[in-house]
């Protein structure tokens, strides 16, 4: 029996330019982290060989240091480390790979499989048939030349790929890189080892993605995970167990709020988050001042403990009640527009009720007083929030 370690999409050099800068910086250092902790995970199971299926590099311009950092994280594990190339880092003249082996920084246990070929690993009676891209994009199948590979007898026949399973996607959708989704039973693999997809996903009992080890978006697709894969020998069924990697937990979450009770039950489900989570909250509804301010002091709190946290808030409102406009005591010029405002929302919705608005949009004249209304309603409860209270005896200092 042999144990492979079946890894791919690791992506060194990720950026996250929709998050802030310090957590894009903590995300991309992340991503060298789960290589470490695959290593050691190697190390730790006896792996008899570790299988990258592409997109080791996100880019094909990294710096020197991001290369080194890289080659470096797979210390831990002595045994054979073999890499193809993907969409990402394709193998061309002037790429990362080259870039990598002009700097000498590849370890001898690393092998690179930069052309398609057969690598054989003698030790483990291992045959490796490897179909990297040597472009980001070709409409042609990269693996059809498995079929008809030869490789010794009484050899374990293992495929390593990286490209679009055809099938998969929606018909409409044209996928670059494919492979047949049959190619496993055509060249007679005992496992085919893929690349691409960021999710671990089930093709056939033979067949699988591992997916990234490290989550980079809000998809709930069993990111985060390594495969070990158990092969008996030639013609045996693989026995294939996912292993949990990843250092960060990214999570979106769509709520639609509409009271106080809807952001207390969204306290409650966000007690949990700590900084291992990336989040994303994308929130809807109508809430009245006294649970728009709860919500507010539960983003802040939540933003300070998780390693991420993205609000969008586009379509919730802030609608105050006349109690909440009564309780900010605007006086003067101020009282005088806040009152205004609630005549025009007031007066709008009612014509609009009896048919009297000529408007074609009869509910814009409201929703821009209510707007007004909202937004006045909170700049000035936070500069009352803002205001220093009454000085404190001298006796009680």
């Amino acid at each position: 029996m042999i144990r492979l370690l079946h890894t791919a999409d690791w992506q060194i050099g990720r950026t996250y330019g929709f998050l802030d800068a310090d957590d894009a910086a903590a995300l991309a250092d992340a991503r060298l982290a789960a290589v470490e902790r695959i290593a050691q995970a190697a190390a730790a199971g006896g792996a008899d060989a570790v299988l990258v299926a592409g997109d080791v590099f996100d880019a094909q311009a990294l710096s020197s240091r991001s290369i080194r950092r890289l080659f470096h994280a797979l210390e831990s594990y002595a045994g054979p480390w073999v890499m193809i190339a993907g969409n990402h880092d394709a193998a061309l003249s002037e790429g990362v790979w080259a870039e990598a082996q002009r700097l000498a920084v590849v370890p001898p246990h690393a092998r690179l499989m930069l052309q398609p070929g057969v690598l054989e690993l003698p030790a483990q009676r291992l045959a490796l048939l490897c179909a990297p891209l040597t472009q980001r994009h070709t409409p042609d199948d990269g693996t059809a030349w498995f079929d008809h590979a030869d490789t010794p007898a009484g050899w374990l026949r293992v495929g390593l790929a990286h490209g679009a399973v055809q099938g998969l996607l929606a018909d409409d959708i044209d996928a670059a890189n494919p492979i047949a989704p049959d190619r496993a039973a055509r060249a007679k693999l005992d496992y085919l080892a893929l690349g691409d997809w960021h999710g671990t996903r089930r093709i056939d009992d033979r067949t699988w993605y591992s997916g990234t080890p490290e989550p980079d978006r809000f998809k709930d697709n069993a990111a985060g995970q390594v495969l070990w894969v158990e092969l008996d020998g030639p013609g045996a069924p693989p026995r294939v167990q996912p292993q949990a990697i990843a250092q960060h937990r990214w999570r979106r979450l769509p709520r639609a709020l509409a009271s106080g009770g809807d952001v207390d039950a969204l306290r409650a489900e966000l007690a949990d988050a700590g900084r291992g989570d990336v989040l994303q909250l994308v929130l809807q509804g109508t809430l009245d001042l006294a649970a728009h301010q709860a919500l507010q002091q539960l983003l802040d709190e939540t933003q300070a403990r998780v390693r991420s946290l993205l609000a969008e808030r586009d379509g919730l409102r802030l609608a105050p009640t006349a109690d909440d406009i009564a309780a900010l005591q605007a006086e003067g010029y101020l009282g005088t527009l806040i009152a205004e405002l609630r005549d025009t929302r007031a007066g709008a919705g009612a014509d609009a009720d009896a048919g009297a608005n000529p408007n074609p949009n009869p509910n814009s004249n409201s929703d821009t007083a209510q707007d007004a209304l909202a937004l006045l309603t909170q700049l000035l409860a936070d500069r009352r929030a803002r205001r220093p209270g009454p000085a404190a005896p001298e006796a009680a200092r």
